[in-house]
This record gives C-alpha cells, structure tokens and sequence, in this order.
C-alpha cells in the first residue's frame, strides 16, 4: 500500500463514465493509492460545510472530517522499475511529438 493517497473528485470520478475505467488502469503505474469519495462533486460539498460552519451548524473541521466517506480505492501495482520504464516510454511519445507542426 502506498504512503501518499491521491483524492480525486467531480467529473474524473463519474461511476457511469469512463473515468473509472481511467483510474483503474492508471493507478497501478502510479507510486500512490488514489481514492474516490461517496460525494464526488467536492466543490458544491466544500461550500455548503463552509456555510454551515459560518452558520454554526458544523462546531469545527472536525465534525465535517467525520462525514467523509470512501467509495473507491485503487492501489499501485507497478514495481519501481516497471513504473521508471513506462515514463521512460511516455517521455518518449511525448518528445517525438514535439515541433511535429509549425505554428504561427
């Protein structure tokens, strides 16, 4: 298991979408775990707990920790090396496509 969890929300975290798909065929070249809350749309959630601790409906931060819930995890599978190859071969990809059109 990874140190570091990674959090991803909103449009990347769609269940019905490719998104999933997306995370779990990248999380395993990734040195971290990267987890989807229940509430995907994080921003809308952010200010109605910011409303409500203006409001004094929430007593602190630590309430609205309390409410936080996974719905998803994906882990890293990769080894170290096989994860230095597989950038090693996206730099690659990358750079051959650089300067492929003049623009301007």
């Amino acid at each position: 298991m990874a140190d570091f969890v990674r959090a991803v929300d909103q449009g990347t975290t769609s269940t019905r979408s490719w998104s999933s798909t997306t995370w779990a065929t990248r999380s395993p070249s990734t040195s971290s775990s990267t987890s989807r809350p229940v509430v995907a749309e994080t921003t809308a959630l952010g200010a109605a707990y910011a409303a409500g601790l203006a409001a004094g409906f929430w007593r602190d931060t630590t309430e609205l920790r309390a409410n936080w819930r996974e719905s998803r995890r994906w882990e890293p599978t990769w080894s170290a090396d096989r994860r230095a190859a597989g950038h090693a071969g996206w730099k690659k990809a990358v750079d051959r496509t650089l300067d492929w059109v003049d623009v301007g």
